[in-house]
């Protein structure tokens, strides 16, 4: 190779060295960062049969992306809620607030939502029962809370 052709090809690889990386970073800075999973405040009460669910403060819910898991003295329900729903097995009646069908999907801080366990759900919710609530999403626990009934 000659003298004179050395320095072109070299020109040549830094330019396409240069425009592909000037891809790249045009690339990584026009992806969506992730989106932050909410961060939120629950609290939880047990009265009888019944659930109660209270969002304290933090983020809007879409209760369609949330799960919520009951266990009575570290014993999974055998029907858990399917949130959102109405008059399904395991419950007696609809739920209340949000976690109604009916219902907005949207849970706002300062919101209660509450459902019922049926007798045919177990195990059952006794005065000296701990009852532990998780709600979840797809990527995290958002809140969890063991409590006895009032």
């Amino acid at each position: 190779m000659s003298r004179g052709v050395t320095p072109v090809i070299g020109a040549v690889i830094l330019l396409v060295l240069t425009v592909t990386l000037a891809g790249s970073v045009g690339m990584a800075l026009s992806l969506e960062p992730p989106s932050q999973p909410p961060t939120v405040q629950l609290s939880t009460t047990v009265d009888g049969n019944e659930i109660h669910l209270t969002h304290e403060r933090g983020d809007t819910l879409d209760v369609t992306a949330i799960e919520i898991t009951v266990a009575v003295n570290g014993t999974p329900l055998k029907h858990q809620p399917p949130i959102p729903f109405f008059a399904v097995e395991g419950f007696s009646g609809g739920p209340t607030g949000p976690f109604n069908a009916e219902s907005s999907d949207s849970w706002r801080a300062g919101e209660t939502a509450s459902f019922t366990l049926a007798e045919t759900n177990y195990p059952q919710i006794t005065s000296d029962s701990e009852v532990t609530v998780t709600v979840t999403t797809a990527e995290q626990v958002l809140f969890e809370e063991t409590v006895q009934p009032e």
